[in-house]
């Protein structure tokens, strides 16, 4: 132990000396070092410019202006929030500090173009200009053969979903047709029940069809024309009328013997016309005659 505490004295006196040989660095130190790993390169290699922020431009006051009055708002509706004056918010702070950053770039810009065509340098790509590319051409075709290669399948998933929804349409389409057709007639068959039970006398429902044209001008027919149709198919066909019994014999149509003829007297014997077919046994003689 006692050996311990007399190494332990003596490491603090060696860190005690390195302690009082160690100096805090001067200003012309620091100088010194400053100027030693300074390079003192021109003003196109290092293109640093010192200058004040550009003027401000109206439309960014005007925005500034317009947020100055919507922060305002905003913090005497929400009494929660920290009041401020708009000198120190930091909200406002930071968009006046971006705005400073965007007048200074743009000030910058301006004074380094004028120096860089003051001392001879091109700061617009030329028309005609390449740049070297980092890929090779090799690798840029077959990037370019896999976009055409997507752009294709897009295209043609494109087409399909097209022709799908093309043909949803076109069916639901034919089957609201179909469905109107069935109501049109449904709602016609209604009509005619309806007169042949003598519900309705008129027949205003057939005017909703349209109407056949004449040769001559191309003009519809009449309402009186349609009707007399119609009455001349009723009176040939028997529709609109009653059917029932209308075939049964009356009184006066079991009397009336105008169209009843005298059936004649039958011939004897076969008509000259008409052939006998042989027997079998004829027609078993004829058909080996012809062997």
């Amino acid at each position: 132990m006692a050996e311990d505490r007399e190494e332990f004295e003596d490491s603090s006196d060696e860190s005690g000396d390195n302690e009082d040989d160690v100096r805090a660095p001067t200003e012309a130190d620091i100088k010194r070092k400053v100027l030693e790993f300074k390079l003192t390169l021109p003003w196109i290699e290092r293109l640093d410019i010192v200058n004040a922020p550009a003027p401000l431009a109206p439309e960014l006051a005007l925005q500034m202006q317009e947020h100055e009055v919507r922060r305002a708002k905003q913090m005497q509706g929400n009494k929660k929030l920290p009041q401020f004056t708009p000198s120190e918010d930091p909200v406002l702070n930071d968009f006046k500090r971006e705005t400073m950053f965007h007048r200074q770039a743009q000030a910058a810009v301006m004074e380094g173009i004028v120096k860089l065509k003051k001392l001879g340098i091109v700061t617009k790509r030329p028309d005609d200009y390449f740049a070297e590319m980092a890929k090779t051409d090799e690798h840029m075709q077959k990037v370019r053969e896999n976009l055409m290669k997507k752009q294709v399948e897009a295209q043609r998933s494109e087409r399909i979903r097209q022709l799908r929804q093309q043909r949803k349409i076109g069916k639901q389409m034919q089957i609201e047709s179909k469905l109107k057709k069935h109501a049109e007639k449904k709602k016609m068959l209604d009509e005619v029940k309806k007169y042949r039970k003598g519900i309705r006398n008129d027949l205003d429902f057939l005017d909703d069809k349209k109407k056949p044209s004449s040769k001559k001008d191309g003009s519809r027919l009449t309402d009186k024309k349609a009707q007399a149709k119609l009455r001349m198919k009723n009176s040939k066909y028997g529709f609109g009328g009653k059917k029932r019994g209308s075939k049964q014999n009356t009184k006066s149509s079991a009397a009336d013997v105008s169209e009843w003829k005298r059936p004649g007297k039958p011939k004897k014997g076969k008509s000259d016309g008409a052939k006998q077919r042989p027997g079998k046994n004829r027609r078993v003689q004829m058909k080996s005659r012809k062997k």
